[in-house]
């Protein structure tokens, strides 16, 4: 086996224990069992279990901005909705590696993981804007933009650590709230454009 496959296969025993278990619960020992290597084996991947652990947190990540770059089809709303699909389907595959990446106070947060955080929500920012035409957004278009950014991820982690919420209805509830807040905020912020504007207001600032 390459030592990138060997890697790999590391990050993957990783994220299947934590589909189980919170990722500060893993140990070097899990992880060797489970990918059946020996400990100096990983050492040899990996200098500690916290490169490992972000290793594998920014596989979630990188799943996060693999599905926001999906290229759907449609109308800009059916496409967002796409995309919420992907984010939640994403979450729900690495459910324990994205509530350890959203987790107030998680003991495996650092200023590294936090960044790979920041990288999906300025993506879907920029995705939003680029669905709005909007090529200079105002200071409050992107407040909002942010503050619903944190509205998705307070929602799937409330859906995957309680399970309340219904998931065929996440991704319209989502999409219909961006489209309240963007309404809301057009009505303070003339720059502002929502999905519901006619084609003529569209553009926003450039």
């Amino acid at each position: 086996m390459s030592r990138e496959a060997r890697r790999d296969d590391l990050i993957a025993a990783a994220l299947d224990l934590f589909s189980t278990s919170p990722p500060e619960r893993v140990s070097v020992d899990d992880i060797a069992a489970r990918a059946d290597v020996s400990r100096p084996l990983f050492y040899r991947y990996f200098s500690s279990i916290r490169e490992l652990q972000v290793a594998a947190l920014r596989t979630v990540t990188d799943g996060l901005i693999d599905r926001l770059a999906v290229d759907a089809e449609g109308e800009p709303l059916d496409r967002l909705r796409a995309v919420v699909r992907g984010l939640i389907a994403v979450a729900d595959e690495y459910r324990a590696g994205y509530i350890a990446l959203l987790r107030s106070g998680s003991v495996i947060a650092t200023s590294e993981t936090e960044a790979l955080v920041d990288q999906v929500r300025n993506r879907a920012v920029e995705l939003i804007l680029a669905e709005l035409g909007v090529a200079e957004p105002s200071p409050l278009l992107l407040v909002t933009l942010r503050c619903w950014t944190a509205v998705v991820e307070g929602t799937l982690l409330s859906w995957l650590q309680e399970g309340a919420l219904p998931r065929d209805e996440l991704d319209t509830w989502l999409v219909d709230q961006l489209v309240a807040m963007l309404t809301v905020t057009a009505t303070h912020d003339p720059a502002t454009v929502s999905f519901a504007s006619p084609p003529a207001r569209r553009g926003g600032r450039r």
